[in-house]
């Protein structure tokens, strides 16, 4: 699960870093908000921890343009604005939740935990398209009913695939979500599309994750060809 720290204290960012790579998450680290407000919407993230006064654009208006866009990704502000009059603020702007600066590191972790139970009870629990379906959090491929085993990886490129269905992933959006820590080859993501069509379409005699030239790739519902 990936989460984005906007944080200008850089040994506190890494801090973070180090302490909830530690919890199983996947981090990424920004340090002002004009590059954080970037990173949270060409990402895929389960969360964003957020700080308010940032260099570049504060923290309030990063959470307003967000949620302006229809960006849904739970936040948590973590700020040494501990006044009620910021909290309301930040909540008021479209923070979901708020921990004031010290802060009691077990705390954070049980309100991500939190916010990520939240999120899920909203968010649909199975991508489906076409016969094709997805089982986020059992990490199950099904189609047509038959389940389909793969990889981690396979699976990571499938979901965002699935998640912007019809539309064209670009190859670096597919390295960003499913390899966060490698070396950005466009080689990894040609192979396990390779790998991908051969368990999800062939082996059903289908075609529905489609090459986009120049571009990357695309997932669509094609049984209406099949």
């Amino acid at each position: 699960m990936r989460i984005l720290v906007v944080e200008d204290e850089v040994d506190l960012a890494h801090t973070l870093h180090t302490g909830l790579t530690a919890e199983g998450y996947s981090v990424d680290l920004a340090h002002d908000g004009r590059q954080g407000l970037w990173m949270a919407r060409t990402g895929e993230y389960a969360l964003v921890v957020l700080d308010l006064m940032l260099p570049g654009l504060n923290g309030y208006k990063v959470c307003a343009q967000l949620r302006r866009e229809g960006n849904a990704t739970p936040i948590l502000v973590l700020t040494a604005k501990d006044g009620d009059w910021d909290q309301a603020e930040a909540l008021d702007t479209g923070a979901d939740d708020y921990l004031a600066k010290p802060f009691s590191y077990v705390v954070l972790v049980a309100r991500l935990r939190a916010l990520v139970r939240r999120a899920a009870a909203v968010a649909p629990p199975v991508l489906a398209v076409g016969d094709l379906s997805l089982d986020v959090a059992g990490r199950v491929c099904r189609r047509a009913g038959a389940r389909v085993e793969l990889t981690p990886r396979e699976f990571a490129v499938l979901e965002l695939l699935a998640r912007r269905a019809g539309q064209a992933v670009s190859k670096s959006d597919l390295l960003y979500h499913a390899w966060p820590d490698e070396a950005l080859d466009p080689n990894l993501v040609e192979a396990r599309v390779s790998a991908l069509r051969k368990k999800v379409d062939a082996a059903f005699h289908r075609q529905s994750l489609q090459t986009v030239r120049g571009t990357g790739y695309r997932l669509v519902d094609d049984r209406e060809r099949a």
